[in-house]
């Protein structure tokens, strides 16, 4: 298991930015790594994912948009979020999984096996 927290998250206005943080601890660093989000009446669905190996994968909602990235020396997950949009709105989520020595590249809900709390991102129009 990787215990997640994950920060960032807040208020914004329809075309403004913000950035997630998801610590990952030293397990972090072995493993294969995603935000998800998840809006009221919605099921979870996968944003971005990145391997241990630096490899991505974006919804095509969020490409162009979205940046996902890892900092190997403070084991952090990290979201760049620009030119939001009032569809974005919901709980994020930061995820982790150590299957396949973090070689797994995913946006399922299901392959991942650790989760955060969770920190919510409301954008405005």
């Amino acid at each position: 298991q990787v215990q997640l927290m994950e920060s960032g998250g807040g208020s914004v206005q329809a075309g403004g930015s913000l950035r997630l943080s998801c610590p990952a601890g030293s397990a972090g660093g072995r493993a294969s790594m995603g935000w998800f989000r998840q809006a009221p009446g919605k099921e979870r669905e996968g944003v971005a994912g990145i391997d241990r190996y630096g490899r991505t994968i974006y919804a095509d909602s969020v490409k162009g948009r979205f940046t996902i990235s890892r900092d190997r020396a403070e084991n952090t997950l990290y979201l760049e979020m620009n030119i939001l949009k009032p569809e974005d709105n919901g709980m994020y989520y930061c995820a982790a999984t150590l299957v396949v020595n973090g070689g797994r590249l995913s946006l399922q809900p299901s392959d991942y096996t650790s989760w955060g709390q969770g920190t919510q991102v409301t954008v405005s129009s």
